[in-house]
C-alpha cells in the first residue's frame, strides 16, 4: 500500500459550528467594529443568494468586502493565531480530535479540505497539529489580501478536483494510496465517493440518507462542554 491519506472537512465535521460567519464577525469586532453597521447589506446579499440572484462565490466575496475589506498581509499573523485559539477553545469537537489522533497513529497523513478561507484555516490546522490544508484561497496583491477568491471555492465538485490536484502536486498516485474521507454534508459527496473509506460525521438528514443507501459508517461526535451556544447566522461556504 502507498501513502495513507485522511481528508477531513472542517465546518461541522471538526468544528461544532460553521466558521465563516464567526470569523468575519470576530475580525470585525476586534479590528474595525464600525463595519458591523454594514450587516444589513450582508443580510440583503444573503437574501439574494436564497433567491439565486447572487452566487455562492459572490456572496462570500461580498461579505468579506463589507465586514473586512482588504487586509494587510504583514499584520495577519497575530490575529489569525488569536482566532485559531478562540476556535480551538470554543468550537472543536473532542471526537474529531480523537479520530484525527487515531488516524495519525494508524499512519494516515491528515489533510483538512474545506471551503473556508485558507486565510484563517492554516492557523487552525497548525493549532490542531495538522500540516496539510486544501482550502479556498484569496487573491493577494500589493501586500494586501483582497476580498476576491483566487481559483475556485473549495466546495462540491471543486473540492474533489482540488484534492486530486493536491495529490498530483505532491506526487501521490491515487491507485497506490488508501484514502479516508470525513464530512457532514451532501455537498461533499464527490469527495466521499473518491474514498476507499467514507465516513459521515454529525450529518444532516440528507447526508444520513445517502450514507445508509451506500453503507457508509455514521459517526456522531458530541459538541463538548466548551462549544459556543449562541446561534449566529449561517453564511454559505
Amino acid at each position: 500500500m502507498g501513502e495513507r491519506l485522511a481528508f477531513y472537512d472542517m465546518d461541522r465535521t471538526i468544528t461544532v459550528h460553521p466558521t465563516y460567519a464567526r470569523f468575519l464577525l470576530w475580525m470585525a469586532l476586534r479590528h474595525d467594529p464600525k463595519r458591523l453597521l454594514l450587516l444589513p447589506f450582508s443580510a440583503l446579499a444573503g437574501l439574494g443568494y436564497l433567491l439565486r440572484i447572487v452566487s455562492r462565490d459572490s456572496l462570500k466575496q461580498i461579505n468579506q468586502r463589507l465586514l473586512l475589506g482588504s487586509l494587510r498581509l504583514s499584520r495577519l499573523a497575530a490575529p489569525m493565531a488569536g482566532h485559531a485559539e478562540f476556535v480551538f477553545a470554543k468550537n472543536i469537537r473532542p471526537g474529531a480530535i480523537e479520530q484525527i489522533a487515531a488516524d495519525r497513529e494508524a499512519g494516515y497523513r491528515i489533510v483538512i479540505a474545506t471551503a473556508s478561507y485558507r486565510l484563517y484555516v492554516d492557523a487552525i490546522a497548525r493549532r490542531l497539529g495538522i500540516d496539510d490544508v486544501i482550502a479556498t484561497d484569496l487573491t493577494a496583491s500589493r501586500g494586501r489580501v483582497q476580498p476576491r477568491i483566487s481559483g475556485h471555492n473549495c466546495y462540491g465538485p471543486h473540492k474533489a478536483e482540488m484534492i486530486a490536484a493536491w495529490m498530483a502536486e505532491h506526487g501521490l498516485d491515487r491507485s497506490a494510496c488508501h484514502i479516508r474521507c470525513y464530512s457532514d454534508h451532501v455537498s461533499d459527496l464527490p469527495m466521499l465517493e473518491m474514498a476507499d473509506e467514507a465516513f459521515v460525521t454529525n450529518a444532516h438528514v440528507p447526508m444520513r440518507l445517502v450514507a445508509r443507501a451506500k453503507g457508509w459508517p455514521e459517526l456522531d461526535w458530541p459538541a463538548g462542554n466548551g462549544h459556543l451556544a449562541v446561534a449566529l447566522p449561517t453564511l454559505p461556504g
